[in-house]
This record gives C-alpha cells, structure tokens and sequence, in this order.
C-alpha cells in the first residue's frame, strides 16, 4: 500500500499559537502601564514620606485617593527594601479610641536614594579648607553658605505669634527651594522648623559647623532663642527647631552695678612700716 501526501496542511495548532502569542503580547503590553503608573505613585508615596512622615497610611490613602490596600502594597515594599519604617502613633496623637494607628517615615536609605550631590567631592573640600584655615575658615564658610539661603529675608520686627509664623514660613519657603523640603507647625506655644531632608546630611555628619550656622542664622532673623531638637545628621528622621511664639531674650548681666571684688594689696613701704 502506498501512502501519498494529500496536500492537506493542519493549521490548527499553528492558528491557536499565534493566538496565544498574540494574548501574551497583549497582556504584556497592558501590564507596562501599570507598571509605570505604579512607579509613580510608589514616588508620591515616598513624597509624603519626606514632606509630612511620620504620617499614617489612612492619610495617605486620602491624600492621594489610594485604597487601604493600595497604599500598605507600597508601605510594604518600601520596609522591605529598608526605604521605611513603621512605629505606634505616641497617645496623645491618637485619635477616638482603639489600638493606636501606625506611623511611616522614611529611614535614613529611604532619603539617601533621594541623591546628596557630590558629598564626597564636598567633604573633601571641607577638609582641605579646614587644613588651610582651620576651624574659623570652616564656622566661616558654613556662615556665607546659610547666609545665601536666606538673603532675601529680613529681620522679625514685630514679635507677635502670628508675625513669627510667618517669618518662620519664610525661612521654612527658603530652605525648600535650597533642597532641604521644610515646612513649618505650631506646636503648643510655640512653631517648628521641620527640614525633611538634607542635602548635605552626610558632611553635616563631619561638620557640625553646617548645623550651627543654620541655627545661628533662625536667631538672627527671629530676633529669639530658638532650639534645635532634631537633627538627619544625627539620625533624626528631620532637623527641627523649635521657635517660641513669645519674645525669649536672654537677660544681660549689667556688669556696672555688680561689684567686682578687688584683691587685697599691700605696699612695701606699709610693710616696712608696720615691721618697725
């Protein structure tokens, strides 16, 4: 018996091929905007983290008009990747009753991914100038550098609460446009300067002077004392300082009505005089 080919082709398998193919396709096509939609709300999640962390995944959820579940898949991942971290809301923060709800911020990986531009190059210039000059050329130039931050704000004149939140608003307005995301808050009697992130956090680490100049510089435009509570370089999840929103000057010692003491003295004529 012969068997010859009958010129018939089975496509069927070939057919269902492509059309599997062309599913896949569709589907990987479909998942690319997802996935780039995704990253940028993982970028406004982590925008929160920094601007007003910690912060709870409930405001965030309404601030962004992500679901519950929505914003923990991206608050998870980012604990997993050791870009944030959760912790109990302190009890007086707490709202209603219940089981205190969970605060996120950033950890100190989260902010450096965010970039600190040429800190090596820049640590090394702090120090060759601190060879050169010592310690003065270091507080000097840490003086110039604030200086220029906030050049365009003049001194608080009139120290009322409401005149001191505002200048604080524009020293906070100052350092956001320099890098720092600042923001400002009334806490108590009193408002607070919140540097969220630093762009010099890791040579402020070596140079403390940095720190000292920007504090240096709040009193000078305040016209107060003020205090520095937090600091990134430390650790801290944000450099704060705190403003009273009452005029706090420290009294000066009045050195004409405080008798100075004079050590007793005796001539040598009195001496010889009273040996005789």
């Amino acid at each position: 018996m012969e068997f010859r080919h009958t010129d018939v082709v089975k496509t069927v398998g070939l057919r269902n091929a492509e059309a599997e193919t062309g599913r896949q396709l569709g589907a990987r096509a479909a998942v690319v905007p997802a996935a780039a939609g995704e990253g940028h709300t993982r970028e406004a999640v982590i925008k929160l983290l920094l601007e007003d962390g910690p912060i709870t995944a409930t405001a965030i959820g309404k601030r962004l008009g992500l679901s519950p579940a929505g914003v923990r898949r991206h608050l998870d991942a980012l604990i997993e990747s050791g870009e944030a971290r959760a912790a109990r809301s302190a009890a007086w923060q707490q709202k209603g009753r219940g089981r205190p709800a969970k605060q996120y911020q950033l950890t100190a990986t989260g902010r450096g991914r965010l970039g600190h531009a040429y800190d090596d190059l820049a640590g090394a210039a702090m120090r060759q100038l601190r060879e050169i000059g010592g310690d003065k050329a270091i507080a000097e130039f840490a003086r110039k550098r604030v200086g220029t931050i906030v050049a365009g704000i003049g001194q608080l004149e009139r120290h009322t609460p409401e005149s001191t939140i505002d200048k604080a608003d524009e020293i906070a307005d100052a350092f956001s446009e320099a890098g720092f995301a600042a923001s400002t808050r009334k806490v108590g009697a009193g408002v607070q300067i919140c540097q969220h992130h630093c762009p010099v956090s890791h040579v402020a680490e070596e140079f403390p002077e940095l720190c000292a100049a920007e504090l240096e510089a709040f009193k000078q435009i305040l016209g107060t004392h003020v205090q520095r509570l937090a600091t990134i370089a430390n650790g801290d999840c944000a450099c704060t300082t705190h403003v009273p929103l009452t005029l706090t000057v420290p009294p000066k010692t009045n050195t004409a009505e405080t008798p100075v003491a004079q050590p007793a003295t005796t001539s040598t004529h009195d001496s010889g005089r009273s040996a005789e």
